[in-house]
């Protein structure tokens, strides 16, 4: 983008007792006007473009927000059978399922096995373990799903 080219305006100053002129004025014409048309439009078409990347910065930002929760879920049956599916709830929706979930045990009465996150919606998950243990704390991390 080639720099804008700055007209310096000077006003017409003719003195009033003898009608002779003291600064010449910087003309009014097309050429003059243009220029500032130009500068005008090429500075609002900038201004669109930024706009335009804080709005994608906003939204990238946005999408890194995580959520934090933690949930105890619990198995009342022996193995290999386990009832310990718990849907969570998000706070905030999502606007796609691309999402992630990342998952810690927090503690577990037993081998708590594998954690396993599923059925993902916009509003929640479903979380479970496949171990034999009769109760595990897991801490979940939700990121993503928004602005995609």
């Amino acid at each position: 983008m080639k720099p804008y080219n700055k007209t310096d305006w000077k006003d017409h100053v003719v003195d009033p007792e003898t009608g002779q002129v003291i600064q010449e004025g910087t003309p009014q014409s097309a050429t003059n006007f243009n220029n500032m048309e130009t500068g005008i439009f090429a500075n609002d078409s900038v201004g669109s473009v930024l706009m335009q990347e804080v709005m994608q910065h906003k939204r990238l930002l946005a999408d890194l927000e995580g959520e934090i929760g933690e949930v105890t879920l619990t198995n009342s049956q022996e193995y290999p059978f386990n009832n310990s599916e718990k849907t969570v709830s998000l706070l905030k929706a999502r606007d796609t399922l691309n999402y992630r979930v990342d998952s810690e045990i927090v503690s577990a009465v037993g081998f708590p096995g594998k954690i396993e996150i599923y059925d993902k919606q916009l509003n929640g998950f479903k979380i479970k373990f496949t171990g034999s243990a009769t109760s595990v704390t897991v801490k979940y991390i939700v990121q993503g799903g928004v602005y995609q």
